[in-house]
């Protein structure tokens, strides 16, 4: 069923039906990747075992960068068309057109990487900040108040888990789609 969402509800819907059988084994690997990653690190092994893979910035980088070059090696002619010599622009506006559609093209790994990071990163400092709270009052009639959260958090984090390799995939599906778009469409 969760194969069957992910083709028939992030990858077909955004690359089309033509051309989805080539990205699926890419986007299906990076979906698992995350959501099995990101519950792994929810659970609660003693060190070194307990790591959350996703919460480490080189990581989300990775992923992140397989989706660019993906991006870039299939990109059609239209697509670089829309970069070096954008259609409807002014020829004397090209030479600002150009480093902004660059621009363009390096901000989207940059916000997978850090929309990644930084949202499973948070989850994972409120519940060490939570559970800090019964060292700092340095009392025990904390720790109640402070575990009802903790457990909330951690349910909310389960969530985000699957949320994330959501959105992750959802965008490269849809930045994959930008470049290999036909020029009729």
């Amino acid at each position: 069923p969760v194969i069957c969402f992910v083709r028939d509800d992030i990858v077909i819907p955004n690359i089309g039906p033509e051309k989805s059988a080539k990205f699926m084994p890419y986007l299906l690997s990076v979906f698992f990747f995350i959501l099995i990653n990101n519950v792994m690190g929810i659970i609660p092994f003693p060190p070194p075992f307990g790591a959350n893979v996703t919460g480490n910035l080189a990581v989300t980088m990775s992923l992140a960068l397989f989706t660019f070059f993906i991006i870039q090696f299939n990109g059609t002619k239209n697509y670089w068309r829309h970069i070096f010599a954008t259609p409807g622009v002014p020829f004397w506006l090209l030479p600002v057109m150009v480093p902004v559609e660059m621009i363009g093209m390096i901000s989207k790994p940059f916000a997978l990487t850090v929309r990644l990071f930084a949202n499973i990163t948070a989850g994972h400092i409120i519940i060490m900040s939570l559970l800090s709270l019964i060292f700092i009052f340095e009392s025990v009639l904390v720790s109640p108040v402070s575990i009802l959260f903790v457990i909330f958090m951690n349910a909310l984090e389960l969530f985000v888990a699957f949320l994330q390799a959501y959105v992750f995939t959802l965008l490269s599906a849809l930045f994959i789609s930008l470049a290999v778009v036909d020029e009729h469409h």
